[in-house]
């Protein structure tokens, strides 16, 4: 008790012997007695003795805290509230510290984007303490699609139930607005939506809250145009560019399927593709994808074969059709399987199959006009926070389903990691792969071009059943969205080019390794960083590379 008595007295302001008080200034120190934390009631009572008038503080003091009883906590830790607590068990209560303790519990919530807080506290009998906890449940979810331009509810195509299964809110759960933020990102990046937003409401007299989720759905389907650069033309007043024409469709029968139908025309190139795209399976509970697709493409040869001395061009032309699935494995992890089917032979400039080049090297694997092959394919991808870093690694499998088909295994891994040095960032990136068993040699892996080796043209440095490409970049800001860039990057097939079908690259003197460095810069823009660079190799010769995105 004498603690508690230091406890009044150091809360008195006013009241002190041989004054003269006020009953405004009696009221005060009541207060600040009261305010101190550790007594509910006080009563100041004049007595008047020989020596004057002598002043008495009746103080009750707060019960001593002997038990906690929390309510209505679901999500919020019991270890949490029994931390809080434990140092005052067996003392009096301390409303002020009370008070400290549960704004530590509603921060605790608010830090966290819960809708909870401490509702009620009341001292019980027997120094148990009651801790009311209310905590806003999610009562229902459901989507409201508004016009494109009014903005009024209307009817939407997408289904209901393909936008809730992307949610992370459920019913029962406390309402978070960190979580409902990820959820309106989520849905975005289904591609289909324009604009998402939620807005909380209160369910009647429940305590629970009902989220609206309001979506303004997007143009499904359309045309579209473009133009790029292929890599594998390496001269020509055109040099690489393409044109391309495209139909898609993001939201196929309501449920976020997907089908794209494309075709792409360059001087040799020519790619026409159809996919099909499932984004989330339905009944799969781990978000898997399955993709599907037909493609027929005729590419030039010249990034193994070279450019023929008698200026002819040699065209790779492909059938593939395959189905792949992918999902992910954990947080910045993913995997993919898939079976895929080729068909793939080598053409003159007369669209006519030839089994020989120029050199009388075979341009098949089997002898035949063209090679078939069944691969089975397996890939783990990691990619980092702004996709700084990343790790790609793959294998393919040829099964010999049918004699005439190829087998062989075939491994590739892709890794870059940044780094900022001061106002600089540091990029570093390294590929390497290897190939077992009988493969087409326009499969062999080129090294040299803009994204291998800078420098030289596109497969210039060699052609080989493995491969390792090494580079190392700096940037540095410029102005506005411009930065500058110097790199150097070396590669070599390790000794490997002579062990390719018909040692194409033996024939056309490729050295087999090589290195580049030079400068350049780089602007932002939506398809990714847009390269414009200028590079020296290893024997002098300079020339300029354009690149779009990031460096595989």
């Amino acid at each position: 008790m004498k603690d508690l008595e230091s406890e009044a007295l150091t809360a008195l302001k006013d009241c002190r012997a041989n004054s003269a008080l006020t009953v405004r200034e009696v009221q005060e120190d009541v207060h600040r007695i009261i305010d101190s934390g550790y007594f509910s009631s006080c009563m100041p009572v004049a007595v008047d003795t020989r020596d004057g008038i002598r002043l008495v503080f009746q103080v009750e003091p707060n019960q001593e805290f002997r038990g906690l009883v929390c309510e209505g906590a679901n999500v919020l830790p019991s270890k949490f509230v029994e931390d809080k607590f434990r140092d005052g068990y067996g003392k009096v209560v301390n409303i002020r510290h009370l008070d400290e303790v549960i704004e530590s519990i509603n921060g605790w919530y608010m830090e966290r984007g819960l809708f909870g807080m401490v509702s009620g506290v009341e001292i019980l009998s027997g120094g148990i303490l009651r801790l009311q906890i209310a905590e806003a449940e999610v009562n229902d979810v459901s989507i409201r699609f508004l016009d494109r331009k009014t903005r009024e509810p209307t009817v939407g195509k997408t289904k209901p139930e393909t936008i809730l299964r992307q949610l992370t809110t459920k019913k029962g759960q406390v309402y978070s607005l960190n979580q409902g933020k990820r959820d309106v990102e989520t849905v975005l990046t289904m591609g289909i939506m324009e604009d998402v937003s939620i807005f909380p409401q209160p369910a009647g007299d429940t305590g629970k809250v009902d989220l609206v989720m309001n979506v303004v759905e997007r143009v499904s389907g359309g045309f579209s145009a473009g133009g790029g650069i292929s890599s594998g033309i390496t001269s020509g007043p055109l040099s690489g560019l393409i044109g391309s024409f495209a139909y898609s469709h993001r939201n196929l029968f309501g449920k976020n399927q997907k089908v794209n139908v494309s075709l792409e025309r360059g001087q040799i190139d020519s790619i026409f593709r159809i996919n099909y795209t499932v984004p989330w399976i339905e009944g799969d509970d781990k978000r898997t994808q399955q993709s599907i697709m037909i493609q027929n493409s005729r590419t030039p040869g010249t990034l193994v074969h070279g450019n023929q001395p008698d200026n002819s061009n040699i065209t790779i032309g492909r059938v593939t059709a395959g189905m792949e699935f992918s999902r992910p494995l954990r947080p910045k992890w993913s995997g993919t399987a898939g079976l895929t089917f080729q068909r793939a032979g080598a053409h003159d400039d007369k669209g006519d199959p030839v089994i020989k080049d120029f050199y009388s090297s075979p341009l098949t694997a089997s002898g035949n006009t063209h090679d078939n092959m069944l691969l089975a394919k397996c890939e783990c991808g990691y990619t980092g926070d702004l996709g700084s870093s990343m790790l790609v690694f793959s294998m393919e499998q040829g099964l010999p389903i049918l004699p005439e088909w190829l087998s062989f295994n075939r491994v590739n891994a892709r890794a870059r990691t940044g780094a900022e040095v001061g106002p600089a960032n540091l990029l570093l990136s390294l590929s390497g792969g290897n190939v077992l068993g009988k493969f087409s040699p326009h499969e062999a892996f080129a090294i040299g071009g803009t994204n291998s080796v800078r420098g030289y043209e596109e497969g210039a440095v060699g052609s080989g059943r493995s491969y390792v490409v090494g580079c190392g970049e700096i940037s540095f800001p410029l102005f506005g969205p411009v930065d500058g860039a110097l790199f150097a990057d070396y590669g070599t097939d390790l000794g490997s080019g002579s062990s390719v079908p018909g040692d194409p690259a033996g024939a056309r003197g490729k050295p087999g390794s090589g290195y580049g460095y030079g400068a350049g810069i780089r602007v932002e823009s939506p398809l990714g960083p847009l390269r414009l660079e200028y590079a020296f190799n290893d024997k002098k010769t300079g020339r300029f590379h354009f690149g779009v995105g990031h460096r595989n």
